[in-house]
């Protein structure tokens, strides 16, 4: 009597979204230092005129990794629009299952780079592919979709969150044991072949669980907005005394945008260089500590999740989204100044709730809009942060290059200040959000 039970919850739990969100992460943190990791052994032969040994390797890989961000933040605009719009039309799957079959086909490409001794730079036609599937783009304001159409709006901040922790925890595994798999290698196949194997094979299992048993809630296009759970509900004896002001909405929306906006194009570009700066001098990681360093940012996510935990108990969301920014600031400015791992990993401890802005940001938003338009505001969010990328990835790129040899760490303070600035809208909407409070309320009695 008790085994069926068990067999049921296990069925029903299979069927929702996080094993799905597990499986992915697991096969693309093995894949990020796989990636790193190639990038730079075919990058230890480069050359420029001008600059020494290192300098050069230094650029090869920035230059590699600024084309390749690029290609993956610009080419899935189209799809992923397409994919956010079908998911509010009913076909809650495509922006997953598509993007997670971009997947695959992208992880199968850098196998088969380092198996047939290809060139490097045929991972760009990899990312072209990856993008034409809606990429990242499509597929986490998919999964970001699901969790929140499953919630409620007081609990939709610690429902999204959680599902970050999902993600951290998976990415915490995959890359402790990332540089030790890179590191299994026959003579015939070279270093990163039984990483990028495992990698694949998860992908794969990932896209055939999507397919086969995901479940998802269908969301009617023609559902009354006055019952969506992302609006507030209106008083039926009433309702005209209770209007939501549209401009004022609209100017909410306009201004998490842009809090959202820079704060991803100082974590994105901070994030971008860092992977580089840890293999020069004078860190010189291996790809075990790559691996390392990898889930140290993980851990980022649980101390997120805990922090959410704990302040919305006496903190209003926009009070939330301001701490983890100010975490932020406060850690990626420290790491300017890292020059031996462990200050490395005091900078990353100072940043334990990075991760709060964005999914607290999400689930501001998802309350300005009905269900039926869920979907799509937070595929265009998503949109608007890809071409955010299209500007600080190169910025970022060019400032690190031309201040490696007198403040390498530069970029890492220029990010701190951008975080400062992303921290004004947010006061803004939360200096409003009191007002509107109690406008309705003194409407209501």
């Amino acid at each position: 009597m008790v085994l069926p039970v068990v067999v049921q919850s296990a069925f029903t739990v299979l069927r929702q979204i996080e094993p799905v969100l597990v499986l992915e992460q697991l096969g693309s943190t093995l894949f990020d230092t796989a990636l790193q990791m190639v990038v730079q052994d075919r990058s230890l032969n480069a050359s420029y005129p001008g600059l020494s040994r290192e300098a050069s390797q230094q650029r090869a890989m920035t230059d590699f990794f600024m084309t390749y961000n690029l290609i993956i933040r610009l080419v899935p605009v189209l799809p992923a629009l397409l994919l956010g719009w079908l998911g509010d039309r009913g076909w809650r799957r495509a922006p997953i299952v598509v993007p997670l079959a971009g997947y695959l086909l992208n992880r199968l490409g850098l196998l088969l780079v380092v198996l047939l001794r290809l060139p490097l730079e045929l991972m760009f036609g990899a990312g072209v592919v990856f993008g034409l599937s809606g990429g990242f783009c499509a597929y986490w304001p998919g999964v970001m979709t699901l969790a929140a159409l499953g919630s409620s709006n007081t609990d939709r901040s610690k429902v999204l969150m959680r599902v970050e922790l999902l993600y951290g925890a998976a990415g915490l595994l995959g890359s402790l044991v990332s540089g030790h798999l890179f590191l299994l290698y026959s003579s015939s196949l070279g270093n990163g072949t039984v990483l990028l194997t495992v990698s694949t094979l998860l992908h794969l299992l990932c896209l055939i669980h999507s397919i086969v048993l995901l479940q998802v809630k269908e969301v009617s296009v023609s559902e009354p907005e006055a019952d969506s759970p992302f609006l507030p509900a209106e008083p039926r004896e009433a309702p005209v005394e209770v209007p939501v002001p549209v401009r004022r909405n609209l100017w909410n929306i306009v201004l998490l945008f842009l809090a959202a906006m820079l704060y991803v194009s100082a974590v994105g570009g901070a994030m971008e260089i860092l992977g580089i700066f840890v293999l020069k001098a004078p860190l010189s990681w291996s790809a075990t500590q790559v691996g390392y360093g990898n889930a140290a940012g993980c851990v980022i996510f649980l101390t997120s999740f805990l922090g959410v935990l704990w302040f919305r108990r006496c903190v209003s969301d926009v009070s939330l989204i301001l701490i983890g920014m100010l975490s932020f600031a406060s850690g990626i400015y420290f790491m300017s100044f890292v020059t031996e791992t462990y200050m490395f990993y005091l900078a990353r401890s100072l940043s334990l709730f990075a991760l709060i802005p964005m999914p607290t940001i999400r689930s501001l938003l998802s309350q300005q809009v009905p269900a039926s338009s869920c979907g799509t505001t937070l595929t265009s969010l998503q949109m608007a942060l890809k071409f955010a990328g299209l500007a600080y990835i190169p910025a970022f790129t060019k400032i690190y290059q031309r201040t490696l040899d007198w403040f390498p760490g530069f970029v890492f303070t220029l990010a701190s200040i951008i975080t400062v600035l992303g921290m004004i809208p947010v006061s803004i909407v939360g200096c409003r959000s009191p007002r509107r409070r109690q406008y309705e309320r003194i409407q209501g009695d």
